[in-house]
């Protein structure tokens, strides 16, 4: 069959429906949610989700989980409300788990939509070039673990974009999950061990200081975690300069 064809223009033309659809949602929410997914909704039903916890844990669980998959999944607002809500409903051990599970799943989401349509294009284009680009993709392909690891663990880096990129230059769909998995996790336990404080906050009627992560005793950690995860690319570098 000729390439111009409409059925092969049609099956190109799907293949970026997915990751059109996340972009028309997150737009939409952007623009409808950003007043319901917040403390203040959290506060005014604290007791119904409590009371829903207790009685139907596994059921609550769930429901916590696939509204957090698609919070990430579309990029809604309400992903640092759904991490703390997490620790306030599940305690800090099982909360942490929910949290890194339903973000992992979502960012997968994402990935693997972006790998469909646009991605595969740009992959392609980035493994056919040459000079400067086929000199960054060597390099990136030799500290692909790093790096990845390095856009999770550093806190300025917009999640959505450290979901986005990687599908755009060809990195595994299985190496993206393991390292996005545990990348999150320093930053899911802090949002997680702030909401499982949340009721006294509460009490107090004040509401949760998510600056909490930049406080020296906790950003301290990550930036120790982060110069771990670049150390192999500076050990690489070394060893190369000191052969040439």
């Amino acid at each position: 069959m000729p390439p111009d064809t409409p059925a092969p223009r049609r099956r190109k033309l799907a293949r970026h429906l997915p990751l059109a659809a996340i972009l028309v949602v997150a737009v939409a929410g952007a623009l409808t949610l950003h007043d319901d997914l917040d403390f203040a909704t959290l506060r005014d039903h604290r007791e119904a989700l409590l009371a829903l916890r207790d009685s139907h844990f596994a059921i609550l669980a769930i429901a916590f989980m696939g509204i957090y998959v698609l919070i990430v999944t579309f990029s809604l607002p309400g992903a640092a409300v759904a991490s703390v809500t997490g620790g306030f409903l599940f305690g800090l051990a099982a909360g942490t788990v929910f949290n890194v599970v339903s973000a992992t799943v979502g960012a997968g989401a994402i990935f693997l939509a972006a790998r469909s349509g646009l991605g595969t294009t740009l992959s392609a284009r980035f493994e056919a070039a040459e000079g400067r680009a086929a000199r960054l993709r060597a390099g990136l392909r030799e500290n692909e673990v790093s790096v990845l690891l390095l856009m999770r663990l550093v806190p300025a880096v917009p999640f959505v974009l450290a979901n986005l990129m990687p599908a755009m230059v060809g990195v595994k769909f299985r190496t993206f999950l393991w390292t996005t998995a545990l990348g999150i996790v320093p930053g899911a336990v802090v949002y997680t061990w702030i909401g499982v404080g949340l009721g006294e906050v509460f009490d107090r009627g004040e509401t949760p200081d998510l600056s909490l992560i930049w406080a020296p005793q906790v950003i301290g950690p990550i930036l120790a975690l982060c110069a771990l995860a670049a150390l192999p690319i500076v050990v690489r570098a070394w060893r190369r300069q000191a052969q040439d």
